[in-house]
Order: C-alpha cells, then sequence, then structure tokens
C-alpha cells in the first residue's frame, strides 16, 4: 500500500525549498526533489528526507522541454501527483542605473524564463497529472518584494508580482477541477542566498525591518506551505500569504 500523497517541489535543493520538502517527507509523504544545478546538494537533501518513495529530478525550468520531462519523471516515481510547489527562484541583481542595456537584457530574460515563464510551465505539465485525479493543490512561492518593490533587482519583484496574478487566474480556472491554487510571499529568510547579506552591513537594518527584530526561519515558510497544501485549506484558493514579520503591511 502507498501512503501519503505525491508531491514534487521545484528547487528543493536548499533554502526555502529543502525545508519544505523536509516538512512533507516528515508527515508520510512522498517528495519529488527538483533541481537545476545543484546536484550534489538535492541527492545531500533526498539522503536525509525521512520516510521511502521519495526522488530527484533534474530540469532547467528555462527549458520548456526539460520541464515536462521532469515532471512526468516525477508523476511516473511518485505514482502521480497531489501537490505542486513551485518554489524554484532566482535573483539577480540589476539596478538600472548601474548596468548595460545587453546585462540589463539578460537579467530580464534570464529572471522570468526561470520565475514566471518556468513556473507557468511546470504548473501546465502538473495539471495534467491532477485532473485525472480529481484535484490537487499547487502552492506558490511569491515574494514580498512583489509588493513593496525591487530597486536593485527589478526583475525580480516583477516576476513575483506575475505569479501574484498567475495563482489567482489558476485559483479561479482550476476550482472546477478541484485543484486549489495558493501562494506566499516571504520577506528575508534565512537562507544560503541571504547569508552574506544578513551577516554583513546591512543584516542589522535587514532585521529591524520587522518588529520582531529578526528575519524568517525557512521552516516557518514551510509550515505556512504545509497547510495551504492541506485538504482543510480548500477555500483559501485564490489567497496570497504575507509571511514577513510585519516587515511590510499591505493596504
Amino acid at each position: 500500500m502507498v501512503n501519503g500523497r505525491a508531491i514534487l517541489v521545484t528547487g528543493a535543493a536548499r533554502g526555502i525549498g529543502r525545508a519544505i520538502a523536509e516538512a512533507f517527507a516528515e508527515q508520510g509523504d512522498r517528495v519529488a526533489v527538483h533541481y537545476g544545478h545543484s546536484a550534489a546538494l538535492a541527492a545531500e537533501v533526498l539522503a536525509g528526507l525521512p520516510g521511502s518513495g521519495h526522488a530527484v529530478v533534474q530540469a532547467d525550468l528555462a527549458d520548456p522541454q526539460a520541464v515536462r520531462r521532469m515532471v512526468d519523471e516525477a508523476c511516473a516515481v511518485l505514482g502521480g501527483l497531489d501537490v505542486l510547489v513551485n518554489n524554484a527562484g532566482i535573483f539577480t541583481p540589476h539596478p538600472i542605473t548601474d548596468v548595460s542595456y545587453e546585462q540589463w537584457q539578460a537579467a530580464w530574460q534570464a529572471t522570468l524564463a526561470v520565475n514566471l515563464t518556468g513556473a507557468a510551465n511546470v504548473t501546465w505539465c502538473a495539471v495534467q497529472h491532477m485532473m485525472p485525479r480529481g484535484g490537487g493543490h499547487i502552492v506558490n512561492v511569491s515574494s514580498r518584494g512583489a509588493f513593496r518593490g525591487e530597486p536593485d533587482q527589478p526583475a525580480y519583484g516583477a516576476s513575483k508580482a506575475g505569479l501574484n496574478a498567475f495563482g489567482q487566474s489558476l485559483a479561479r480556472a482550476l476550482a472546477a477541477h478541484g485543484i486549489a491554487v495558493t501562494t506566499v510571499a516571504p520577506g528575508y529568510v534565512e537562507t544560503d542566498m541571504a547569508t552574506s547579506l544578513l551577516a554583513g552591513p546591512s543584516g542589522d537594518q535587514i532585521r529591524a525591518q520587522s518588529p520582531f527584530g529578526r528575519v524568517a526561519r525557512p521552516s516557518e515558510i514551510a509550515a505556512a506551505v504545509l497547510y495551504l497544501a492541506s485538504p482543510d485549506a480548500e477555500w483559501a484558493s485564490g489567497t496570497i500569504v504575507d509571511l514577513n514579520g510585519a516587515s511590510y503591511l499591505r493596504p
């Protein structure tokens, strides 16, 4: 007998994605750990997951054919798909006043290809597997920057704002198929990506943005994703949950 649900987490080799993969595995689910280029880290995550039936899958999310192959492979190994977490993303500084036109073009193309179009393609492929099962959950990992703005990496902020709109559009489109779509929007999180920034001169200023005087732990983001992917959270479909410790309050 197969236990637990089938989960695909993109960008699960480190940081928030790793915490999400671990949280699902700890509650007895089967997890496909997706990575783009960090094979060794993904293997380490896989080896540490409790339970059985897990897998590692690889794809450059900017490559539509690789995405389709990856999702099909994950579903074949897991025996279907119940939950997709679109977590993978890239974050490349490109302040408009400091980069060349060529650098500007490259940053926008690369960021949107992974963060927005890549997530859209993963979702299309995943939905083909969810609909025959009668439903599922999709949770997108966005960012506080979609609302507050990202002056030094505007393509990142724009890609996450697009992901928010994408998720809400699909919440409307997929409800009739029993598929709930939600989004979490974290602020700064204690991950490898943020380590140097948090340890540097601006670290105290970043922590002071929240009245709690700290940034989020990856496990806190994972806990919210776990809830939104649960059967009890179907009525939350279409929502965007801010996870920024009151560092930025939307109207």
